[in-house]
This record gives C-alpha cells, sequence and structure tokens, in this order.
C-alpha cells in the first residue's frame, strides 16, 4: 500500500530556520468513525519507516483497524519524510536544518487537523524515539490527547543516553567518507561500525548469554550481529542517521517557550491518562528515568515490561512473550476511561 504525502509547505523550525516544501509521510489503517474519536497516533521509532512497525497494527490487536482509525506519520529524517538523504541546494549537506521532535509534532499536528479535521487522539504512543513524540504530543497540547503510552522512551533524552549516541555517531563521522559535515561516497564501513556498537547496547547482556538470539532465527552471534544489526543500518541512508540522533540527542518535552526548560512543570502538564512501559533490562532509556517522570505526573502509571531483550523488548517482532504483555497493556489502557490510572 502506498503511503500518503502532507505537504506542509513552508516550516520554521525551532532553530529559526525553515524547512522550504517540507513533506511528511504516513500511511492510515482503519477508517475514521463519525464524530472522529476513534484516533490513535502511532509514531515512527529511530531510522524506521511505517513499513517496520505496522505489523503491531492488526485485526484483534490492541492497535485494531477494525475498531480505530491508525495513523502513522514518519519522522523527519527517516528518508520517507523530508530528510537529509531528498534535500536539494542549498538546505543539504552539513545545511540541512534540523528537525526537533517538537518541530516534528507540530506538523504531525497540522496533518490532523488540515486533513482529517481531527483535533483529539483516543491515544498517542510508541517505542523509542515514537514513545519521545508522543511524550512531546501529550506534553504541548495536552487537551488532544486522551491516552498516552510510551514504550521504552522518555520526556527527556538522559545524559548517559546522550553519551551512548555519541558513540554511535562517532562510528559514522570517523568512516573516511565523512568529510567537512556530509558524506562524500558510501560509509559501509561506519554503518557496520554503528550496528556491532548497536548490538550490545540495545539488547541486555542476559539476552546474549541465555543465546535469545537463536529465537531471530540465527545461527550464531557472529550471524546475528551481520544480519540482524549490520544488515539493519546498511539499508539506511548515514545522513538520514545522524540526523535522527541530533534529534534524540535533543529530545525535551519541556525545551520550548510554554515550558521554558521546566520539566517538572511540562510533565505535570499532561492530563492523559498514561501508562510509561519501560523494559527492566534496557541499557539506555532506563526505569529509573521513567520513574522519576511518573512521580511528576497526574495521572501515570510505571508498567515495566519483564524482559531480557533489552530496548528491543518495545517492538518485540521476534518475541511473541513481550508482544502479548504490550499488546495486552495497550488493550487495557485503550479500554478504560481516558484521565485515570492506567
Amino acid at each position: 500500500m502506498e503511503h500518503k504525502i502532507f505537504e506542509a509547505g513552508d516550516v520554521q523550525l525551532q532553530s529559526g530556520l525553515t524547512c522550504r516544501g517540507t513533506r511528511l509521510a504516513y500511511q492510515t489503517y482503519g477508517s475514521l468513525n463519525a464524530d472522529r474519536s476513534n484516533v490513535i497516533l502511532f509514531m515512527t521509532p529511530f531510522s524506521a519507516h511505517h513499513t517496520d512497525i505496522e505489523w503491531m497494527i492488526g485485526a484483534g490487536r490492541a492497535l485494531d483497524p477494525e475498531r480505530y482509525f491508525i495513523v502513522v506519520p514518519n519522522l523527519f529524517g527517516n528518508g520517507l519524510s523530508s530528510s537529509p538523504s531528498t534535500a536539494v541546494m542549498p538546505a543539504n549537506g552539513s545545511r540541512w536544518p534540523q528537525f526537533t521532535i517538537a518541530d516534528s509534532v507540530q506538523v504531525q499536528r497540522r496533518l490532523l487537523q488540515e486533513v482529517f479535521g481531527v483535533e483529539r487522539l483516543a491515544l498517542a504512543c510508541g517505542w523509542s524515539m515514537g514513545g519521545m513524540q508522543a511524550y512531546h504530543w501529550a506534553a504541548l497540547f495536552p487537551q488532544s490527547v486522551e491516552r498516552l503510552a510510551v514504550i521504552c522512551g522518555a520526556a527527556k533524552t538522559s545524559p548517559h543516553n546522550l553519551v551512548f549516541l555519541e558513540g554511535v555517531k562517532a562510528t559514522l563521522t570517523a568512516d573516511a567518507h565523512y568529510q567537512d559535515g556530509r558524506f562524500t561516497g558510501f560509509p559501509e564501513r561506519g554503518l557496520r561500525a554503528m550496528g556491532r556498537v548497536y548490538a550490545s547496547w540495545a539488547m541486555s547482556q542476559t539476552f546474549y548469554r541465555d543465546e535469545l538470539w537463536r529465537q531471530t532465527g540465527c545461527s550464531s552471534v557472529e550471524d546475528y550481529v551481520v544480519t540482524m544489526w549490520e544488515g539493519n543500518f546498511l539499508r539506511r541512508d548515514p545522513a538520514n542517521l545522524l540526523a535522527h540522533i541530533w534529534a534524540w540527542q535533543h529530545g525535551d518535552i519541556s525545551a520550548n517557550a510554554l515550558y521554558e526548560g521546566d520539566l517538572a512543570k511540562a510533565l505535570g502538564a499532561i492530563t492523559a491518562r498514561s501508562l510509561i512501559m519501560p523494559s527492566a533490562t534496557d541499557l539506555y532509556f532506563q526505569v529509573e528515568d521513567n520513574r522519576r517522570e511518573v512521580a511528576c505526573m497526574r495521572n501515570a502509571e510505571l508498567r515495566v515490561i519483564p524482559s531480557d531483550w533489552g530496548h528491543r523488548a518495545g517492538m518485540p517482532a521476534h518475541n511473541p512473550e513481550d508482544a502479548r504483555f504490550i499488546d495486552l497493556a495497550l488493550g487495557a489502557l485503550l479500554n478504560a476511561p481516558p484521565g485515570q490510572k492506567a
């Protein structure tokens, strides 16, 4: 099914720069009901396209297109929406006008308003950077979000998470094909190195000790790293990856004129019935960070995914146990009235 494009025009960003001819790629699943009350916004994570996460949408699941109208916007910088890989001079290469997550959700809101006439969401949800976008939605437009589900994400990128991303970024920018802020050729070495760094951080120590990688159909750790991690990043554009790393590092629901850097105020302004779901073994979106966030929120529950799959517990394509846990949690959230604890 071919994705759709929202022509957003010239968009002024938080940086003061303008992205001209901005295009937001999106896909929809299901039908909008008469009173526009069945809308779920399910947002894409780091480097991913809507096709990478749509397996979580299906009849009988929490994200059920027979019951809900599910909109999946592609995060700017992922290659389908406006991205470094599609930019033209003079706003290309090192002059790409970086989108913050707040910039992205502002355009997503315009999509819902201008194309579908939607002002209110039954649920804003996502995993990883998708969860960070959902957090921004609930803080920036509190009256527009009835329910919030953040899976392995955070309201603000932690210092440790930022340092992890510095290491990932260094694998790309150390490649010989990266010169003067842009890529002059395909950085295969850098992308393969990125995959190997990511393979250790994204999965837990127990995942490797107990050989859980066998559930992915791989025959050894090396086979797993090459197939699942090197292979994943080799199919991505390196400039787009750097743009997403930048947005991730600057992720902060309070970094705007509305909250002026006061994270506790931003969290306290969220009125949505909220379910914050970290993985017990996530090495960079840690349970403790979410625990501190929930303490500042009005109607939030911390529900830890009891998994050995690290960060990937939140997008469990090869892990039916965690998939069931998340599906049941999302289903309960959607079936309960908004504005109360999950």
